[in-house]
């Protein structure tokens, strides 16, 4: 049975978890580029980027894992010229070449306001 996730502040308004971790099998549902303290969604396109990356590591740890056990990463933009703004956060995240998750990267319509959207799949291994 899957444990949701959840952090408050960047709840989804629709009865969806932030995420779902089935054994090591952890799956987010859409991570938006709300502000992790007020929840308020920035108008600037590159600061939502850098609130969906910061949110993407809060949801991480509040279901014990962390950018390292991050297989799959999809990046959906309202403009593809924010992939600079997206590989920044990337870099920091990965910054070794050797051990990035993959990564799909794609323009989609999303809902008025919103610039980006981040979806990942990871599996938690038992830590020794």
């Amino acid at each position: 049975m899957p444990a949701s996730i959840e952090i408050a502040s960047i709840a989804h308004s629709a009865p969806i978890p932030q995420a779902a971790r089935v054994g090591p099998l952890l799956c987010s549902s859409a991570i938006m580029g709300k502000d992790l303290v007020d929840g308020h969604l920035p108008v600037d396109a590159a600061d939502q980027v850098r609130c969906a990356f910061a949110n993407l590591e809060a949801i991480l740890a509040a279901a014990g894992a962390g950018p390292a056990d991050v297989a799959r990463l999809t990046v959906l933009v309202r403009d593809l010229q924010l992939r600079d703004a997206v590989n920044v956060q990337w870099l920091r995240l990965w910054p070794d070449a050797a051990h990035r998750p993959a990564r799909h990267t794609s323009q989609h319509d999303l809902p008025p306001g919103l610039h980006i959207q981040l979806e990942f799949i990871a599996f938690i291994a038992p830590r020794s």
